[in-house]
């Protein structure tokens, strides 16, 4: 799989998987002195509290944002209760804890905000990759 970028405080450690990312800029608009994107290094985890961070990476459609607590014992995700928002123009996304299976049987978890893809353009099925904007979806 692809690189992965981490970013920690002494409390959270935050994870970044660029090639999941779908720029909805969903983590910009939410924590703007946390996450810029022409910057380097982009995130700038002491820019805000441990618990904006979480709540912020809890928001990330695409999976490409997660996070693990540095002193917990065990980082097994929490399960989480299942919400379903339809996008205008967008993807389906589904908070909550998901079992993915996908179509060669392997099995998948998600705890936290899935987009799936409603347009089918993406290149990341059933993952919504960001490719309803180029198709001009309307959904």
């Amino acid at each position: 799989m692809g690189k992965t970028k981490n970013y920690t405080n002494d409390e959270v450690t935050i994870v970044w998987e660029p090639e999941k990312c779908i720029h909805s800029g969903i983590c910009v608009k939410g924590l703007g002195d946390v996450f810029k994107p022409k910057e380097k290094p982009w995130i700038k985890i002491d820019a805000a509290s441990t618990d904006a961070l979480v709540k912020q990476v809890k928001a990330c459609p695409s999976g490409a944002l997660s996070y693990f607590m540095n002193d917990a014992k065990d980082n097994s995700a929490e399960v989480l209760e299942t919400q379903v928002e339809v996008m205008e123009n967008g993807p389906l996304l589904v908070y909550g804890t998901l079992k993915i299976t996908h179509k060669n049987g392997d099995l998948e978890v998600k705890n936290k905000t899935t987009a799936f893809c409603r347009c089918g353009a993406s290149h990341n099925k059933p993952y919504c990759d960001g490719a309803h904007v180029k198709q001009n979806f309307i959904g």
